[in-house]
C-alpha cells in the first residue's frame, strides 16, 4: 500500500484509532495512563510517546502493539509487520475489523514459531538419543574384547555351544595341555624316589 495512504506520523494513527473507536482524548488518556495535555501532543506531533507510552496506548485502543511501534518508527517492515501495517491503515475496515485480523495474524505467527520450536528440540532429543546408542554400542565392543585379552583368547566365542562335545578348544586350551603333560610328568620324577626311601 502507498505510503501517502497511511497518517504521516505515529500521532495522526493515534488520533485516527481514537475516533474509529468514538472515544474522547481524556477517557484514552485515562485508560492509557497518561495526562490529557500529554496525549493532546503526542496526537499534534508535538512530542514523541515512549515505547512503554506506544504499549499502553495500544492496549488502550486493543490494537497490535507491533503496529504501533511500526507507525512510531520503532520497527521496521518485516518479518510480518507489514502485514499489520496494512491492516491498521485499510480504510475498508472498520476499527474492530482490524482488531480482529492483527489478532488472528499475531495468534497465527506465534502458533507456528512455537510448533517451529518444538520440532527442532525433538530433533535435537533424537540426535542426542542416537549419539547415546552408538556410544554404548562402541562401550560393549570395547568390553568384548577387554574380556576376550583377559581370559587369553579370541574375542570371538568359539564355534559351538559351551558343553557341546563338538565344540572347537580355544587355541588358549590348546596351548594350556603340553604345559600340563610336563608338569605331571616332573610331579612323578620327584615323588619316585621318595617313594623308595619310604619303603626301606
Amino acid at each position: 500500500m502507498p505510503s501517502k495512504d497511511l497518517p504521516r506520523d505515529v500521532g495522526a494513527f493515534i488520533r485516527d484509532l481514537r475516533r474509529n473507536a468514538q472515544i474522547s482524548l481524556r477517557q484514552l488518556a485515562e485508560q492509557a495512563g497518561v495526562s490529557n495535555p500529554y496525549l493532546s501532543q503526542v496526537e499534534r506531533g508535538l512530542r514523541k510517546p515512549s515505547a512503554e507510552v506506544l504499549q499502553q496506548l495500544a492496549n488502550a485502543l486493543r490494537v497490535s502493539t507491533p503496529v504501533m511501534y511500526l507507525r512510531a518508527g520503532l520497527l521496521e517492515e518485516k518479518e510480518g509487520h507489514g502485514v499489520l501495517t496494512a491492516i491498521a491503515a485499510d480504510s475498508d475496515l472498520t476499527i474492530a475489523q482490524k482488531q480482529s485480523l492483527s489478532q488472528i495474524y499475531e495468534t497465527f505467527r506465534r502458533e507456528n514459531a512455537r510448533h517451529a520450536e518444538a520440532e527442532a528440540e525433538s530433533a535435537k532429543q533424537a540426535e542426542a538419543a542416537s549419539e547415546a546408542a552408538a556410544q554404548a554400542a562402541r562401550a560393549a565392543d570395547a568390553a568384548a574384547a577387554a574380556a576376550g585379552r583377559a581370559a587369553g583368547g579370541p574375542t570371538q566365542a568359539p564355534t559351538g555351544w559351551p558343553g557341546d562335545a563338538e565344540a572347537t578348544p580355544t587355541p588358549a586350551a590348546e596351548t594350556a595341555k603340553p604345559v600340563v603333560k610336563k608338569t605331571a610328568k616332573k610331579a612323578v620324577k620327584k615323588a619316585a624316589p621318595r617313594a623308595a626311601e619310604e619303603e626301606n
